[in-house]
Order: C-alpha cells, then sequence, then structure tokens
C-alpha cells in the first residue's frame, strides 16, 4: 500500500520542476551586445535597494546562435514587422485623415526615448499607460481611428517600430508619484505565489536564474527587448503575452493582456531592470 505523504499533486510537480533544474552560469560572462555598430548595455550593477546586486539582460542566457541574431538588423526576423511599422506611420487612418506622422514627423526625432520610459502615468487619463495603451489613445484622440488589438500585427509592428528608437538607450521608468501606487502592486504581485503549482515570478527569475530547467535557461525575468521575437512563438510578442504564458506554465488563471494587474506588473519588471539597455525588437527562444 503507497504511504499518503499528505502532499498535494502540485506540490509534487512543484517539485519536480526545481529537482529537474541544473546549475549553469550566464551563457558566456564576456559576451557584448553589439548591434549596427552600437554596443547596448546588457549587465549592469543594481541601483539602490534592488534585490539584486547586477542586472542581466535576457539577451545573455541565450545560445550563441540565438545571440548573433539580434546582433544583425538584416538577420533579426522582427524587422519584417519594423518595416511595417514604418509605413504604419506614415498611413493615413481615421476620421482626421492624419498619420502618425502628420503630427509627430521624423519617428526617430519624436519617439526617441518614448520606449525607455514606458508604462507611464498619463495625467489626461489619470491612469497608467503602457506603449500599447499611448497608441491606442492616439489613435482614438488624434486620428480618430479605431483601436488595434493588443496582440495584433499592427500594434506589434507599431510598437517594434516605436520601440526601436529607443534602442540603446537605458530603461528609467518613474515609479513616484500616481505610479507608486500601481508599482506597489505589481511588486506585490511578482512575489506571490499562485496557481496549482504554487509559485511566484520570483521563484524562477530571481532565485534561480542561470539555471537550466528542461530546455529552457532562466533568465531574470528582463523585459528591456519587448516587444520580442521568440523563436518558439515564430513571431513578435509583447510583454503581457509573456506575462501571460508564464501564468499559463504554473497552471494559474491568467490576467488579460492591457489589464491593470499585468500593467503593474510591467512597470514593476521595467524598474528590476533600471540601467539596463532597449533592445527592441529582441530575439529569444
Amino acid at each position: 500500500m503507497t504511504k499518503n505523504t499528505g502532499r498535494s499533486a502540485a506540490a509534487i510537480l512543484a517539485t519536480g520542476l526545481v529537482l529537474g533544474m541544473s546549475n549553469q552560469a550566464v551563457a558566456d560572462e564576456n559576451a557584448e551586445l553589439i548591434v549596427e555598430g552600437e554596443q547596448l548595455v546588457t549587465k549592469v550593477a543594481a541601483p539602490e535597494d534592488h534585490p539584486l546586486d547586477e542586472l542581466l539582460s535576457g539577451w545573455r542566457f541565450r545560445s550563441d546562435e540565438t545571440q548573433a541574431l539580434q546582433t544583425d538588423d538584416f538577420e533579426n526576423p522582427a524587422f519584417a514587422a519594423v518595416d511595417y511599422g514604418s509605413e504604419l506611420w506614415e498611413t493615413e487612418a481615421g476620421t482626421s485623415g492624419k498619420s502618425c506622422a502628420s503630427c509627430h514627423g521624423d519617428a526617430s526625432e519624436s519617439m526617441k526615448g518614448l520606449r525607455a520610459s514606458m508604462p507611464k502615468w498619463h495625467e489626461g487619463e489619470n491612469t497608467l499607460m503602457t506603449l500599447e495603451d499611448h497608441i491606442n489613445w492616439s489613435r482614438k484622440e488624434h486620428q480618430g481611428a479605431d483601436p488595434w488589438k493588443w496582440e495584433s500585427a499592427e500594434m506589434l509592428a507599431m510598437t517594434a517600430f516605436l520601440g526601436l528608437q529607443s534602442r540603446g538607450m537605458p530603461v528609467n521608468v518613474k515609479i513616484d508619484g500616481p505610479a507608486e501606487e500601481w508599482f506597489n502592486k505589481g511588486k506585490d504581485l511578482y512575489y506571490t505565489r499562485v496557481g496549482q503549482l504554487d509559485m511566484s515570478c520570483s521563484n524562477c527569475h530571481e532565485d534561480n536564474y542561470g539555471n537550466m530547467i528542461r530546455a529552457d535557461h532562466l533568465s531574470q525575468g528582463q523585459i528591456n527587448g519587448f516587444p520580442t521575437y521568440r523563436l518558439k512563438w515564430q513571431g513578435l510578442g509583447s510583454t503581457h503575452r509573456r506575462f501571460k504564458g508564464c501564468m499559463d506554465n504554473i497552471r494559474a488563471t491568467p490576467f488579460k493582456r492591457g489589464s491593470d494587474e499585468f500593467t503593474s506588473l510591467e512597470l514593476y519588471l521595467a524598474w528590476r531592470g533600471s540601467g539596463l539597455s532597449v533592445e527592441t525588437p529582441a530575439v529569444r527562444q
């Protein structure tokens, strides 16, 4: 007769995941990300009061082959979407008959630094907004156009195109003032155990980064490269899509893309990557 240990199936499964982990350092401690002649910061000392001593981009945890894809814009598979985003920038839309360029001109100047500061507080709407929120707000307010769906080809192309304008700039989000409440909520979510596996974000990305879990090399979960082209997805995906995937993996009911919960978590995670370069569009496995 089998002895009843009193452990739940979820606890046993979670233990199995941990036992399946093996120690492995960052793929190459001396690796440097240089794109089109520009060196990006993928390793930086953590700011004061940060739970980690050193911040490491997810790029550092990828295989040599995956890393190489990001060092050449011609080879980077995300640039088909970037090109589409460039076209959308110049395309008239909505009842205004205006394009983004009609008001904002050259994106390389007007949008420089935007991605590095997102999400951020929007005074007019009195809420914290992601880049996707800002895009849809502008489409509604300035173009009289319908909003794009969160994971639509148009939205991903535009966020990739806009994010590219900040590539190489340090992530620097504001977490004080009205954003503080959202930041604290995101922090609580990061450390809260959920799902059948009873795990939190921190269990993998703070306690076990650098370890192998099955075929995956756990990173710190930095989001400085989103939207990111994942080889697994064979396409671009948003930060919130990645959040959903993580919650699915631990058998938790995910929040909706664009929800207050995911937006709060995005702010907290952006802060956790303070000082790392924006890598948009990054390439991951």
